[in-house]
């Protein structure tokens, strides 16, 4: 059996395997750094879900600054009492401090 008739067309589908083969890799290749940083991707997506699950929640911010401020007002409120206590003491002293005398 003589194959030489067979050698083009054999040389042909060789060449079609071959080139196809090239084209397949060039596709893929990206596809799997793609893979790779969705990946990453996916991670770090996790990662702030989870550091998001852990902050306080609006309502829970809006309390604390509701609460500040009544804490804010409540020192003001010290403030005045402890002036009159140092007037006060001021007196007191001298009074005391005029009697010796």
């Amino acid at each position: 059996m003589d194959l030489a008739p067979l050698v083009p067309w054999l040389s042909l589908v060789a060449l079609l395997i071959s080139v196809g083969s090239s084209i397949t890799m060039f596709l893929t290749s990206g596809a799997k750094s793609n893979a790779t940083k969705l990946a990453e991707h996916d991670h770090r997506l996790g990662q702030l879900e989870n550091d998001i699950r852990h902050m306080p929640s609006k309502e829970s911010v809006h309390q604390l600054q509701i609460d500040l401020t009544e804490m804010k007002g409540q020192i003001g409120v010290m403030a005045k009492s402890s002036e009159v206590t140092e007037r006060t003491t001021r007196r007191v002293e001298e009074f005391l401090l005029s009697r010796k005398g």
